[in-house]
């Protein structure tokens, strides 16, 4: 056998320790984490994929046998794919498209404030229906909720109040850009989706099935 065979046996050799390390140390990680509980999870940035990516873990959870709620505080006017495909499963989704659009759509900031709050009262609604042993939901997504805040169109300290005192084993999914300092800090989730480059600033419109 050549020297040159030789090294790559060794080079395989080391590789593959290595990587046997790296699996040792992760294992010990992994077994340090036993908490289970529901997640506040927000989804936040500039970039495009907040609620893409939501709508993802609402997929993934139904998958899971899990129930799901959805409050829309913006998109409600508009038909979007989602919901098109996900209406098809009502024993194991529930939606409410309460919003009327963004501020320059309405131009009425009553209106505005308005459907912020009966979309609100409809999240605490399905929270209070998440206590106690049956469940109503596992999973409740407030889509577009940073925006409202953003706007100022629904009292900051009620939402943190009610997110924080939510039920236990409940995850909540907050999106929008803007996200408020104080929900970042009670959140256990968060991510910032920062955008690089967008087909918008090129003259391109919004696209079927990829932004609706």
């Amino acid at each position: 056998m050549s020297d040159q065979d030789n090294s790559g046996e060794d080079d395989f050799a080391r590789a593959n320790e290595k990587a046997a390390n790296k699996k040792r140390a992760r294992e010990k990680i992994l077994a340090t984490k036993t908490i289970e509980k529901g997640l506040l999870i927000v989804h936040t940035g500039k970039g495009k994929g907040k609620s893409t990516a939501a709508f993802g873990l609402v997929v993934r959870a139904m998958g899971n046998g899990m129930r799901v709620g959805v409050v829309q505080f913006v998109k409600g006017k508009w038909e979007t794919g989602e919901r098109t495909i996900l209406e098809h499963f009502p024993d194991q989704i529930e939606i409410h498209a309460m919003g009327e659009g963004f501020s320059w759509d309405t131009q009425d900031r009553g209106r505005d404030i308005a459907a912020a709050e009966k979309a609100w009262a409809k999240c605490k609604e399905m929270i209070e229906a998440s206590r106690g042993p049956d469940p109503a939901f596992n999973v409740i997504l407030m889509d577009e909720l940073n925006i409202v805040l953003r706007y100022e169109n629904l009292p900051l300290d009620d939402i943190i109040e009610t997110l924080t005192n939510k039920p236990e084993d409940l995850h909540i999914i907050v999106t929008g850009r803007n996200a408020k300092e104080e929900l970042i800090d009670v959140a256990d989730l968060v991510t910032e989706m920062t955008q690089i480059k967008h087909p918008f600033r090129s003259g391109v419109k919004a696209q079927k099935g990829i932004e609706f």
